[in-house]
Formats: C-alpha cells, structure tokens, sequence
C-alpha cells in the first residue's frame, strides 16, 4: 500500500530521449564519465523515483568497473604469457542502493542473508535494518525460508516484536525486507551487566512472554528463543526487550506462505540448549506453541542462575543423537540446586550481578520461581503451561505474593501466601489461634493415632486406583496415536501438495480425510491460497471446511468473514455473523472480543445481534491502553459506535486509534469510518479531508491488494468503498447533530 511520492515533473531531469531504453543507454553514458564517488549521487537526481531503471543502472556500472580491460587489445610481449586479474565483488558495500535504501554498514549475517544499517531517504528519512538473501543462497528452499521470515514479521504488531517496514526484490532479483533498527543486547547481559534484581529480572521476561503471546495469537512459533534473539534496547531511559529473528517461525495455521506449511520430517532446526525434546524427537508428531514455553522456560532458568538448564558445552560435544537423546530424558536440577552446589567463587559472582548475597539469592529463588521453571520445561509437553500468557500470569502472581498455579495446590501453602500479604493482621490472629491449639492437641492426637491405620488404606487404594487409571491412559493414548499415522501422512501429503501450489490435488486428498481437528492447517493453508489467487468462493470453501473440523478455529472465521462481504453474499455474511456470536460470544479474551465484533460489523448488523456485539466491545475496551492490542481495541470500539448511531462516540475511540503503533490497514479502516461519522455529524469538509487521509495509507485504485498475511486490508477496503459512497455521493444527506441527540 505504497505511493510514489514524487509525482512532480520538476523533480526528475528532462529528458532528451523518449524512449525508454535510449534513456537508459545515454544515462549509461553519462555516469561512467563521472568519477566513481559521483556516480550514484548523479544517478539518483537523474532517475528520481524510478528506482528499478537506478538499479539497472547501477548494476551495469558495477559490472562495466569489474570487467577491467577484458577487452582491450593485448600489448604484451609476443611470446609471453599476460595474467589479467578479474575481481569479483558480488556482495552489497557501503553507498549501494537497494531500491529506495541506501546502504551505511554491514550489521550482521545470518545463515541465508545478510544484514545491514539502511538509511531511508523518502517519503521519511531514517535508518532501518535491511536483510537481503546471500548470494548463491537463492534456491527454492532458502528462499522460502526466507520468504516465511519476511511475512512471519509482518504478521505482528507489538512493541517488543521488531518490525517489519518495507519488501521487495534487487535488481537481480533477490529477496529483501527492511525491519526496524534495533540496537540493543542479549537480554542476559543487559542483565548481568546493568546488575539487574530478580524481580527487574522477571519484569523484563513478563514483558517477552507477551511478545510471544502475541506472535502465538497471529498463528506464528518463533521455535529459536534465546538470548541472542532478544534483545534490550533503551526508550526514554526504560528498557524495552525486542525479539528478533523469526527466520525458522512456523505458522500453526499454516499461512506464512504457500511454501512453507509444512517442515520437512528430518529437518533439525532451532538451538539445542534452548530446543524442546519434541523439537529434539523430529517425530511425525509437528511441535506446537507449546514448544516456544519451554524456551522460555531455558530463558528464565538462565535468567536466575546464569546458566542454561543443559549445559551447553556437553550438548556441543555430543553426536547429534546424544543430544536428541539428552534433550529428551535428562531432568535438569532446579535453580535453586544448580545455584547452591556452584562453587563458592561461581555463586558469588552470579548473587553480585543479581545485586543480592548469595544465600539471600538462593532463598528467593527456591519455592515458587523453582515450581514455575520446572513447569515451563517438563519434558512432557502437556503438563507445561498452556500458554505464554499462563506463564507470564504466574511470573506476576510470584511478584505480588499471590500463590502460583505452578506449585501443587495445598492449603498450607495458600495460607503462607495469605500470611506474606497481611502479616500484621496475622500476627494477632496468631496468639488466639495459638490459644485454641494447645487446647486441641491432645484430642487431635487422639483422633489422628486412631485413624492412622484407616487413612493408610484408603490412600494406597487411591494410589492403586491413579496408577490404574495412568495405564489405561497412556494405552489409549498409544492406540490413538497408532491409529492416527496412516492419517497424519495423508495430512502431510495435502501440505506438500499446497506448498508446490497444487491445491486440486490437496484437496482430492482432503476428501478421503476423516473430518479431525489436525486437518484445520491444510484448509486453513488451502483458503490462503485461494485467497491469494482471487478465488473468493473456494477460499470461503477451505475457511468452512476448517470450523466444521475445529469448531473453536478463530482464524478461519475471521479470514471467512471480510470473504463473504466482499463477493456481496449478504445472507451468507449474515449467518456467518450469527455462528460467530454464538461461538465466541463468551469469550475473556480482550483482543479475540475486539476482532468479533470488528468481524460482525463489516456490513450492519441487526438490533438483537448489536446487542451482543456491544457487549463485546465494551468489554474487549476494559483491558486499557496498555493491553498490546489496543490500537485494534479501540477501533473496533469506535466502528460499534458508529454502527450503533453514536457518532460523537464513535469519532473520540477512532481518534484514539490513529496512532504510531497502528498498521497501514488499520489507519485506512480507522480514517474510513471517522470519515462517515463526521459526516453524519454534519461535518462535511472535515469528513471529505478524513477520507483524503485514509486514501493515503492505501492505493486510491479498488480494491486493495490481498494481504500476504490476513485479511484485514479487504476489510479496510470494504470500509473504504463505504465511506466514499456515502460522503462523495451528493445524494447522500446528513442530519444536523441537533437532531440526532
């Protein structure tokens, strides 16, 4: 959704040759007679923002400088033998230009691409962070990989996720995507050295879970946390934790890109001390967000020891089946036990960088912090927390004395924690209570010998009863997942199938798959391709055949949603709108009550369904403008309003909503319906500038393009045509605010 931005006559040079290859040649020309540091300001007044005809151009002139004297005739000494020496600089340097970007340093080099310190000169001026893909990397596989970075990225919009700002391709038609510039370090020696307490510590990991969180929600697995991937920068004196590096994410949907749904069965990816064992195991059984929680576990057990749970340096001399091995089976010590069997010298200095002594150290860290990191990395992915959420929610529970849901629930302990948060109330609650104990406990004793024998029978036919019911359990599980494999390859099969574009045969082997909650990715992936390929019907096809595999699918039913306005299926659109209702109606979820009732009022909605809708609304806006979703929050607030008739209401939320953290959708959808609401006011010349303004965000051509990524600029579009058809029509009549109060 970008525009030229010098669409002036005046700013480019006239040209003596209308045609557009003799321009190109007497361009040519004129720049090799320039000394080499004037070249690329020459070119960059002469080409103004034809940026493909500058790239040609300075591609041509780097090949002529490297081609030398090739060509010249040979004045050597008859009989003798000339070496001409040919240098070849294939790599990006400082002062080169990648469209509009002009190249300052190299900043970093990963395994398929290169990153450097970027400055944008137009429409603003800045320094970004390019990467583009290595040169004799560009093969399908790598690109893709690529391609699933660039789009994991721009799936996200949260202040600890860097960025993504701009893509496009080089002149030789490599990949690239600009991201913004964070300059910071690992979280781990921000930390240390910055001597950081335990609960500054836990502060800025809560701070990283919601990142996580949030990249969950958009369907994404980060699958590399680390340090190293997360890194700490300073806004206005606060420091700001960023993670970086979705290189090897993974959609749980399945919609990074039609190349990438699925992740070959051997393919070993991700950073063994930080890797979960179902990373390690390379099963046909995929990871999950769940995998992500375990390396947040390894993150917040390095956090309060300094050392990761496995040791790194016995991982690294290892085979790679030890390791797989190791991952999967060895229990790490708690941190309170790594710290207290450290030698003296070692917990000394690890208690200084905590700014603590080290045996106050240990007391803090031993109990709650032990029982939600072991949590975090139980080998068994079903007994860690569910969510990155879940994990932060109990790190912020320890902080306020609150008792954790990681630790096993006891009364004891919930009284502790009681005791901790009103200690002077119980200090004198104490000396009555101790009163009544002396008093009872000959009778308790009494009572407790008597029973003894009693309590011992019934607890080991409870114990014989849960080890009883664990068998039965774990056989059914190993007889469903028997069961399941034929299954799970015909699901693998289909994703190949849609990773090489082949959809009609995905879907002839979708067909013969029994209706399972795991088929939801392929149909998922199924309807992005549609989508991508205008086939609007087949894509509403996929998205309905993934709700009715997975019922709770709330992807698919907000991909469906923008779908069915846009080929004008109202009565679709409208029961589609009552099955989200009655789905999620209920939901506590801030940002999933904002994004169902943005999905339900595309097109109005009826009195009774409003009703519901509002409720949704209002209660998505409790969660406060800190809630990372809140730009969305508050639009989707204002459009209720607008729909419900509260004008005034309307434009104060969508006000609010046109902000720095707001995508380029989303300020179009925000201008759009400001734009209505003030011209229902009325407001007639400030509707008409609103509108101008939304038009800047996005093409002024209908419709938009299809998002790579989600559906919201269809949504946006939708909201556009609207607009423009009620404030541009001079049929269209507003009602003076007088009447309407």
């Amino acid at each position: 959704m970008m525009h030229s931005m010098n669409d002036d006559p005046k700013s480019s040079p006239p040209q003596s040759n209308p045609q557009p290859g003799g321009r190109e040649e007497a361009l040519f020309e004129q720049a090799l007679e320039l000394p080499a540091d004037r070249r690329n300001a020459f070119l960059e007044a002469a080409c103004g923002a034809d940026i493909p005809l500058r790239d040609r151009l300075t591609h041509l002139l780097r090949s002529h400088d490297q081609a030398g004297d090739f060509l010249e005739p040979n004045t050597a000494p008859a009989g003798t033998t000339q070496t001409i020496p040919i240098t070849i600089d294939p790599r990006e340097k400082a002062g080169d230009f990648i469209g509009r970007y002009k190249l300052r340093e190299l900043l970093g080099e990963g395994g398929c691409g290169v990153v450097y310190v970027a400055e944008q000169t137009q429409p603003v001026r800045r320094r970004v962070a390019l990467k583009v893909i290595k040169l004799g990397m560009d093969t399908a596989s790598v690109i893709a990989r690529f391609e699933a970075e660039r789009q994991a990225l721009a799936m996200m919009d949260h202040p600890n996720i860097a960025k993504v700002l701009d893509a496009g391709s080089t002149a030789t038609g490599r990949p690239y995507f600009v991201m913004e510039l964070v300059r910071g370090i690992k979280i781990t020696n921000y930390c240390d050295q910055n001597q950081l307490s335990t609960r500054q510590r836990l502060e800025l990991f809560i701070q990283v879970c919601h990142a996580v969180q949030h990249a969950h929600q958009k369907g994404i697995i980060h699958r590399d946390l680390k340090p190293s991937n997360i890194l700490v920068t300073m806004h206005d004196g606060v420091p700001v934790p960023k993670v970086i590096d979705f290189g090897i994410a993974k959609a749980t949907e399945g919609r990074l890109t039609d190349l990438t749904v699925y992740t070959e069965l051997h393919q070993f990816i991700g950073t063994p001390a930080y890797m979960s064992p179902e990373q390690a195991e390379m099963s046909a059984l995929d990871v999950d967000t769940r995998t992500d929680i375990y390396s947040l576990g390894v993150l917040l057990y390095e956090l309060l020891t300094g050392k990761t749970p496995l040791n790194i340096n016995d991982l690294a001399r290892a085979g790679v089946d030890a390791m797989r091995r190791t991952i999967r089976e060895q229990e790490p010590p708690r941190p309170s036990t790594r710290l207290s069997t450290m030698l003296a010298a070692d917990l000394t200095a690890v208690a200084k960088r905590h700014g603590a002594e080290p045996p106050k150290l240990i007391h803090l860290i031993r109990g709650d912090l032990d029982w939600i990191v072991m949590k975090a990395l139980e080998k068994d992915r079903t007994r860690r927390f569910p969510t990155a959420n879940d994990l932060a929610n109990d790190t912020q529970r320890y902080l306020r004395n609150e008792p954790v849901e990681a630790r096993p629930p006891g009364k004891f302990y919930r009284i502790q924690k009681t005791v901790q948060r009103n200690k002077t109330a119980f200090v004198a609650g104490a000396i009555v209570a101790a009163t009544l104990i002396v008093a009872l406990a000959v009778s308790i004793h009494l009572y407790i010998k008597e029973n003894q024998a009693y309590r011992r029978a019934l607890a080991a036919e409870k114990q014989e009863a849960a080890l009883r019911q664990q068998a039965e359990a774990g056989l059914a599980l190993e007889r469903k997942l028997r069961a399941m494999a034929p299954i799970m390859e015909q699901l693998s099969a289909a994703g190949n199938f849609v990773s090489q574009g082949k959809s009609a045969e995905a879907e002839e082997i979708m067909e013969h798959v029994p209706p399972l909650a795991e088929s939801a990715i392929v149909y998922n992936a199924l309807g992005f391709v549609h989508t991508r390929k205008s086939e609007w019907t087949a894509a509403v096809l996929s998205y309905s055949n993934a709700i009715a595999v997975q019922p709770t699918n709330s992807l698919a039913y907000h991909c469906m949603a923008p779908l069915l306005a846009r080929i004008r299926d109202t009565a679709a659109y409208g029961a589609h709108r009552t099955a989200t209702l009655a789905r999620f109606s209920t939901t506590a979820d801030p940002a999933i009550a904002a994004q169902v009732a943005a999905d339900c009022l595309i097109l109005p909605a009826q009195s009774m369904e409003m009703q519901t809708i509002r409720r949704l609304a209002d209660a998505a806006i409790l969660a406060g403008p800190t809630h990372p979703s809140w730009p969305f929050i508050v639009w989707a607030k204002g459009l209720s309003e607008y729909r419900d008739g509260q004008f005034a209401a309307a434009i104060a939320h969508l006000r609010q909503a046109l902000g720095p953290q707001s995508s380029p959708a989303l300020a179009v959808a925000a201008n759009a319906v400001l734009a209505m609401a003030q011209h229902q006011l009325g407001q007639t010349a400030e509707a008409r500038t609103t509108l101008r303004d939304a038009a800047k965000f996005g093409p002024a051509s209908d419709p938009l393009p299809v998002s790579l990524t989600e559906n919201d600029e269809m949504t946006a579009n939708l909201l556009l045509q609207e607009a423009r058809a009620l404030i541009q029509n001079p049929a269209n009549s507003t009602t003076p605010a007088s009447e309407r109060q």
